[in-house]
């Protein structure tokens, strides 16, 4: 079962929060281009449909999906909604999901990856790896590795797309912890390092938790002087 509220802030509209149960998703109107971010698991091709039927939208209707990193329950459903669009994802995650590496299996998580890689295929799916600073339409890429190697962080016009680089408890953020994390420190490094370097922004949607609609990056940085 899934869910559909349009987070709205004062400077930041056309963005839809796709609760998928266990992960966020969200759909953006980016200028003309509609944008899909984060793609749940495999089991949730058919719930994310619905979901972007209920904003009065369409899966088809998807010019490109960016992808924060390479998880079970983010990249899933990628193989499965019948898309040739472009899916932008970190490198190192990139290399990942082409099928051209593996994850580090001597990492907890990375041997975790391992295990269910063959359940999160793609095949045919347009992959467009990113690197730190690129601009993808309205949005532009950190590279925020920890969670995963290749993790990034897409920031546009007042809202940040966090995934997993934290996570939402109680309305405060917290990093990403060590069970879900290939290297907590570089977690925290990453988490300060963003709070440093991103403009300010109203909506920060993380990919698990209640997204926050005002005063995202006075939270980011909360969280980073807290390290």
């Amino acid at each position: 079962m899934a869910t559909t509220t349009e987070l709205r802030s004062p400077d930041a509209a056309g963005v839809w929060w796709l609760d998928l149960g266990s992960v966020n998703a969200y759909l953006v109107e980016d200028g003309d281009d509609l944008v899909l971010v984060d793609a749940g698991t495999p089991r949730d091709a058919g719930p994310l449909a619905r979901a972007i039927r209920d904003t009065g939208h369409a899966v088809g209707e998807i010019d490109r999906i960016l992808v924060t990193h390479y998880d079970f329950d983010h990249v899933g459903a990628l193989g499965k909604l019948g898309l040739d669009v472009p899916v932008y994802l970190g490198r190192e995650d990139a290399a990942v999901l082409a099928g051209r590496d593996r994850p580090d299996w001597h990492n907890h998580k990375g041997l975790l990856q391992r295990v269910v890689q063959p359940f999160v295929a793609a095949p045919g799916v347009p992959i467009r790896p990113v690197a730190d600073g690129d601009q993808i339409g309205g949005f532009e890429a950190y590279h925020t590795p920890g969670h995963s190697p290749g993790h990034v962080v897409y920031v546009g016009d007042r809202v940040a797309f966090l995934g997993d680089l934290v996570r939402e408890r109680g309305g405060d953020l917290e990093p990403s912890p060590w069970l879900i994390s290939y290297d907590t420190v570089a977690v925290r490094r990453s988490v300060r390092a963003l709070a440093d370097r991103v403009p300010d922004f109203d909506v920060a949607a993380m990919g698990h938790g209640t997204p926050i609609l005002a005063g995202g990056s006075d939270r980011l940085r909360e969280l980073a002087a807290r390290l």
